[in-house]
């Protein structure tokens, strides 16, 4: 297993426990979890470490909002993101651990930046449950979000805010939004494990210490659930912006 101090344990014990939030909550605040992943641990297998916890994560919220998903978005989406995750699996190939840092640390200051402009799109007036009819426009944002968000979910397991800004600029609202989100990343994520496996990524030393993390998961979930209509969504969008920026900084000058 991983040797990591008892600090160091707690540090991944609490990232855990947002990842179950985030999957239940506010989609995108893991950010902050793949942050501190790639601290505590050498940042390219943490990437590794952190992919089995996310599906916990995606099953559980699956569980949650399986009713409220729109499939026409998603699979409109499927197509661009698979172009994403080969490109994202290619550059693994010869990425080491300090390339791969750098670059975690660099998609996090890019999704705080998007998590800024998804905020600004939230602040629109209401918008109808699922989008609009499909179309040529439609299918151009789907296949450059699906691209983009394939990429930065296979490299820094980071394709929360990419996908929430495409799913709010769409038109969805609270329970449309989870329940495409839950099955996407239910569906990519499961997707990604055997590149993960064939990059090394994840063995059996991980899935032992991913054993540990998911007992902190489902409390994370379950206080997700139950906070999930009376967070105050700005202020935690706020907290989740600062702790992403510095993380990224934290990566990109260590």
């Amino acid at each position: 297993m991983y040797t990591v101090t008892l600090w160091e344990f707690a540090a991944l014990a609490a990232a855990s426990i947002l990842v179950g939030f985030s999957k239940t909550a506010v989609s995108g605040a893991n950010t902050v979890s793949l942050a501190i992943f790639a601290a505590v641990l050498p940042a390219r297998e943490s990437t590794g470490v952190l992919l089995p916890l996310l599906i916990v994560g995606d099953v559980l919220a699956v569980g949650t909002y399986r009713r409220h998903a729109h499939w026409g978005t998603l699979l409109r989406l499927f197509p661009a993101v698979a172009v994403g995750v080969v490109v994202g699996t290619v550059f693994m190939l010869w990425a080491g651990d300090a390339e791969v840092r750098t670059s975690i640390g660099a998609i996090l200051l890019l999704m705080a930046g998007v998590t800024l402009w998804r905020r600004r799109a939230a602040a629109r007036a209401a918008a109808p449950e699922v989008p609009a009819a499909d179309g040529a426009g439609a299918r151009l944002k789907a296949g450059s979000y699906g691209v983009l968000g394939g990429f930065t979910t296979m490299v820094a397991n980071a394709g929360g805010p990419v996908m929430s800004l495409y799913l709010l600029s769409a038109g969805f609202r609270k329970l449309g939004f989870l329940g495409t989100s839950a099955w996407f990343f239910l569906i990519v994520n499961v997707a990604k494990v055997p590149f993960s496996v064939s990059l090394g990524l994840i063995d059996g030393r991980s899935l032992l210490l991913d054993l540990l993390l998911a007992l902190f998961v489902l409390p994370g979930a379950y206080i997700g659930k139950a906070c999930v209509d009376r967070i105050n969504q700005k202020l935690f969008e706020r907290l989740v912006i600062a702790a992403t920026v510095l993380g990224g900084l934290q990566l990109l000058l260590r």
